[in-house]
């Protein structure tokens, strides 16, 4: 609901969204979401720091009650693409990541989420983070 615009709701479930409009970060494309069976793959909600790189990089460390909140964390999960969310997979920064015009944003975000919840990064996530981040305007830093 949050990442969609133009939304309408299913009637009777207030909380249910029935169709919108997402403007898809990692692809650029517009997407116009549909609920229902055959459809409501288009728009899928992918962990940006994926869940299984969160374990590697010290999720498996911190509380159960760490790990849910990193799993639910609104900071973590983002309405995109969901053929781009099945090819990235279980992917970090040095193996996935979205077209160039979004891929500062990605990054700054996916350390957000990693300095949250004291997870580390990879040599070859680091090398590509650089890679990415030397190229960024410094507004969209935080």
């Amino acid at each position: 609901m949050r990442d969609l615009k133009n939304i309408t709701r299913k009637a009777g479930d207030w909380c249910l969204v029935a169709t919108g409009t997402l403007n898809d970060p990692y692809t650029g494309k517009v997407i116009k979401f549909v609920r229902g069976v055959g459809t409501s793959n288009a728009v899928q909600i992918d962990h940006v720091v994926a869940l299984s790189n969160a374990w590697v990089t010290g999720a498996q460390s911190i509380s159960s009650t760490a790990r849910f909140q990193l799993a639910n964390d609104p900071l973590n999960l983002l309405a995109v693409d969901g053929p781009t969310n099945g090819s990235k997979s279980d992917s970090d920064a040095a193996s996935f990541l979205p077209r160039v015009g979004y891929r500062c944003k990605y990054v700054a975000r996916q350390l957000s989420v990693k300095r949250k919840y004291h997870l580390w990064v990879t040599s070859p996530e680091k090398v590509a983070m650089v890679r990415v981040l030397t190229s960024c305007p410094k507004q969209v830093l935080p």
